[in-house]
C-alpha cells in the first residue's frame, strides 16, 4: 500500500463503492431479519399452532437453506462472468425481494415474509462468492489484507446497527411496518447505485460450463478447496469462527436475561461490545501484520478466543429479581470483567478471521478463486446448524450455558490444535510474529525473487538459532528446514520439527546412513515441488563472517539441478541468539527492537550453481564484509 492506511482504500473508486455496496447489503439483511423476529415473537405468535420458538427456528432455517443448496452455482458463475455486472444484477435481486418484503409488510403476511426469508438467503448465497472473489481483482496483494479488514468491521458494524435499527422501527406503533418496508427498499437500491460504481475485473474462467446439480458441483468445489491443505485449513478455520459465534451470539438473550439479570438494553450493550471487538480486532491486523498477510496472527486470536471464552464460562450467574436496564447492569461489581471479556472475544475474533480470509484469497488459483469461496460458504452455513443443534443438545439436558461456553472454549483450544498441527506454518509464523513484537523487526528485500510454485532450493547464511523462523515466518509459501540432527532431538522441541516436516542431517564421519537419508528426502522434497531451505556453512557463524560453503549443495543440485535462491540475514549477529561474546543465549536480551534485513536474491539456475558461487553471492547480499551484522 506503499505505506498508505488502509482507510484510504475507503475513498477510492476502486474500492469505495464496493465497500459501500455490500455494507448496505448487510445492514439490509439485519433490519429485514430482526423486524421479522420481533414481529413473530410479539405481534404474531398467536396467530398460529406453533410456538414463537418454532417459528423463529424456522426462519432461520429457511434463510441458511440456500447456502446449501445455491453455493455451487453461486460460485461457478462468479468465476465464468465479469464480478461488478453479478453484483449489480444481484443487487436488483435484492430490490425484487424488498418490494414483495415491503408488499407483505403492508397486507400484515407473516407467512409470506417468512417465505421471503429464503428469497434473501438465496441472494446472501449468490453474493458471497462475489464479495470475497472480487477484492483480490481489485486490490493489490500488499492491500489485501487492509481490505478484508474493512469488510468484516464493515460486517459487524452492519450487524450491529441493522439489527438495532430493525428492532426500533418495528417496534413503532401502527406504523412500524410501513417503516420497516420503505426503510428495506430504499436501502437495497441505496446498494444497487453505490454497485454501479464498482470497476469493471476481468472474468477468470469464461469458458467454463455450469454445473447446475448442487449435489454434484458441491462435492467438486469442495475437491478445489482440499488441494491446498493450507487454504483448506483456513477454511475449516473460517468455518469455525462462525460456529463459535453462532453459539455467543444466539446465547446472548438468555445470557443476558438469566445470568446477568439485564433486559433488552443489556443484550444490545453486549451486542455492541461483541461486534465493536471484531471491527477493531479486524482493522488492527493490518498495523499488526506489517501491512502483509500473516497467518501468525491467527494462532494469536486463537488463544484469545479460548483465553476469553474460559473466563466468560467462569461468569457468577447474577440473575434473580427484576431485570435491569444497561445503566444499571453496569455499575455492579462484575459487570466490567463480562464487558471486557465480550470486548476482547470479538477483538481476537477479528484477529483470527481475517488472516484465514485474506490467505484464502491470496492462496488460490484465480480460475478457481470464487468456487473455494462458495465451497467455504457450504461449510460456514453447516457448521452454524451443528452450533445450533449442539447448543439445543446441551441446554436442553440441563446443562448451563456457562458450561456450553466453557464447552466451546475447550472445543476451540482442540479444533487450533488440529489445525496448526496439521500446519505448522501457523505456528512458525507466530513464533516469528512474537520475536518481530519483542526483540526484531524485520524488513524483507526481493520476495518476489522466490517463485510461486515449483521445486526451490533456498541458501542461506547462518547467523543464529532463530534465523529457521525468521525465514519460514517471512516467506509465503512453506518451507522445509534441514537441521543438525543433535538440534532436531531436543526434547519438545522434537515433536515441533517433525510436525514441520523438518530434514535432521548429520556429518559423514557422525552418522553417514542418516546423512544418507537427508539427502534422499531432500531430493524427494524437491521433486514434490517444495521449497527447501539449508545453510551451506554448515554451523553458526561463530565471527560474523559468513564462513565458506560445504560441497553438500552441489551435491543435492547434482542430483536434483532445481533453480537456488541466495538469502542474506543481516542485524542478527550480536543478538541473543547469536554467538557473538558470551555466546547464544547466555546473557539477558536487551530491550530493544533490533532492525533485521532478510535480503532474498535472483535464483540461479541448477546447472550453474556451485558452492563457491552462491557463497559469494550471499557474501554479496550480506554486505561487501560478508558479515551478518
Amino acid at each position: 500500500m506503499s505505506g498508505n492506511s488502509q482507510y484510504s482504500l475507503l475513498g477510492q473508486k476502486r474500492f469505495g463503492p464496493y465497500f459501500t455496496a455490500q455494507f448496505l447489503g448487510a445492514f439490509n439483511d439485519n433490519v429485514f431479519k430482526n423486524a421479522l423476529l420481533l414481529l413473530i415473537a410479539f405481534h404474531a405468535a398467536d396467530r398460529f399452532s406453533a410456538s414463537s420458538d418454532t417459528l423463529i427456528n424456522l426462519s432461520a432455517g429457511l434463510f441458511i437453506l440456500p447456502f446449501f443448496l445455491f453455493s455451487a452455482t453461486a460460485g461457478q458463475l462468479a468465476d465464468k462472468y465479469e464480478k461488478s455486472i453479478l453484483i449489480r444484477l444481484i443487487k436488483l435481486f435484492e430490490i425484487g425481494v424488498m418490494i414483495l418484503a415491503a408488499v407483505a409488510l403492508w397486507l400484515d403476511s407473516v407467512v409470506a415474509l417468512i417465505v421471503l426469508l429464503f428469497l434473501m438467503g438465496m441472494q446472501s448465497t449468490l453474493f458471497g462468492p462475489v464479495k470475497y472473489g472480487i477484492l483480490p481483482q481489485l486490490l493489490d496483494e500488499d492491500e489485501l489484507l487492509g481490505g478484508n479488514g474493512l469488510v468484516e468491521m464493515g460486517t459487524f458494524l452492519a450487524i450491529l446497527l441493522g439489527t438495532a435499527c430493525g428492532g426500533i422501527l418495528i417496534g413503532i406503533d401502527d406504523v412500524g411496518r410501513l417503516l420497516v418496508a420503505a426503510a428495506v427498499v430504499l436501502i437495497a437500491c441505496a446498494g444497487y447505485f453505490s454497485a454501479r460504481g464498482i470497476p469493471k475485473v476481468k472474468a477468470v474462467d469464461p469458458g467454463m460450463r455450469i454445473n447446475w446439480n448442487p449435489v454434484t458441483e458441491t462435492w467438486r468445489i469442495l475437491g478445489y478447496a482440499r488441494r491446498s491443505r493450507v487454504v483448506f485449513l483456513c477454511i475449516i478455520g473460517i468455518s469455525w469462527f462462525w460456529f463459535i459465534g453462532a453459539v455467543y451470539l444466539a446465547q446472548l438473550p438468555n445470557f443476558s436475561r438469566i445470568y446477568l439479570g439485564g433486559n433488552e438494553e443489556v443484550v444490545t450493550l453486549l451486542l455492541a461490545l461483541f461486534s465493536i471487538g471484531v471491527g477493531t480486532g479486524s482493522l488492527l491486523c493490518e498495523r499488526l501484520s506489517g501491512h502483509r498477510i500473516d497467518i501468525g496472527l491467527v494462532p494469536f486470536g486463537a488463544i484469545g478466543l479460548t483465553i476469553f471464552g474460559l473466563d466468560l464460562a467462569f461468569v457468577d450467574a447474577q440473575g434473580g429479581g427484576e431485570l435491569l436496564d444497561a445503566l444499571g447492569w453496569t455499575s455492579r461489581p462484575g459487570a466490567p470483567r463480562i464487558m471486557l471479556d465480550i470486548l476482547l472475544l470479538g477483538m481476537f475474533g477479528g484477529f483470527y478471521i481475517v488472516p484465514l480470509y485474506a490467505s484464502v484469497q491470496q492462496r488460490t488459483d484465480a480460475q478457481h478463486r470464487s468456487r473455494v469461496i462458495a465451497a467455504n460458504n457450504v461449510l460456514n452455513a453447516l457448521l452454524m446448524v451443528v452450533a445450533a443443534g449442539l447448543a439445543i443438545s446441551v441446554l436442553g439436558s440441563g446443562y448451563s450455558i456457562g458450561e456450553l461456553f466453557l464447552l466451546v472454549s475447550v472445543l476451540n483450544g482442540c479444533v487450533a490444535f488440529y489445525i496448526f498441527r496439521q500446519a505448522p506454518e501457523f505456528i512458525l509464523r507466530f513464533c516469528t510474529w512474537i520475536l518481530i513484537h519483542t526483540i526484531y523487526r524485520i524488513r524483507v528485500e526481493g520476495a518476489g525473487n522466490i517463485p510461486e510454485k515449483g521445486p526451490v532450493l533456498l541458501a542461506c547464511n547462518h547467523v543464529s538459532y532463530v534465523d529457521a523462523l525468521v525465514i519460514g515466518g517471512c516467506i509465503r509459501r512453506p518451507v522445509r528446514f534441514v537441521m543438525y540432527y543433535k538440534y532436531f532431538n531436543i526434547p519438545v522441541l522434537r515433536s515441533l520439527f517433525k510436525t514441520a516436516r523438518v530434514i535432521p542431517i548429520a556429518g559423514s564421519r557422525e552418522d553417514p546412513e542418516l546423512l544418507a537419508r537427508a539427502f534422499e528426502r531432500i531430493e524427494a522434497a524437491l521433486g514434490r515441488g517444495e521449497v527447501v531451505c539449508i545453510f551451506p556453512e554448515g554451523a553458526l557463524t561463530r565471527t560474523g563472517e559468513i564462513n565458506p560453503f560445504r560441497p553438500g549443495i552441489e551435491k543435492i543440485l547434482a542430483t536434483t539441478p532445481v533453480p537456488v535462491v541466495p538469502i542474506a540475514l543481516t542485524g542478527l549477529w550480536g543478538t541473543f541468539f547469536s554467538r557473538k561474546g558470551a555466546g547464544a543465549m547466555r546473557r539477558l536480551p536487551k530491550p530493544l527492537w533490533y532492525r533485521v534485513v532478510l535480503r532474498i536474491g535472483s535464483a540461479v539456475p541448477g546447472p550453474e550453481a556451485d558452492a563457491a558461487g552462491l557463497h559469494g553471492a550471499v557474501a554479496e547480499l550480506a554486505g561487501e564484509t560478508g558479515r551478518g551484522e
